[in-house]
C-alpha cells in the first residue's frame, strides 16, 4: 500500500503522522485498532491473518530483512 494511502487512513482515525515512517505510521494503526503491534516483525514466519491489510508490505519488508541478515 503506498504511504500516501496509509497516511490518509491513519487521519481519518485522528493519528498524528508528522514526520513517521511507514513502519512506524502502520504500527500506529494497529495500537489503535486495539489489534497486534506486529508489523515488521518476526511474527510473518508464522503469521495466519491472510486478510490483513499490511501483510503484503509485512512479507516482503521481512523477506528484504532477511536477505540483509544473510
Amino acid at each position: 500500500m503506498k504511504y500516501s494511502e496509509i497516511q490518509k487512513l491513519a487521519k481519518n482515525m485522528g493519528i498524528n503522522t508528522y514526520q513517521m515512517k511507514k513502519h512506524a505510521v502502520i504500527l500506529a494503526i494497529q495500537r489503535a485498532e486495539n489489534n497486534i503491534e506486529c508489523f515488521g516483525t518476526v511474527r510473518v514466519e508464522y503469521c495466519q491473518e491472510l486478510s490483513c491489510l499490511w501483510r503484503e508490505d509485512c512479507v516482503s519488508l521481512n523477506k528484504s530483512n532477511q536477505s540483509n541478515w544473510s
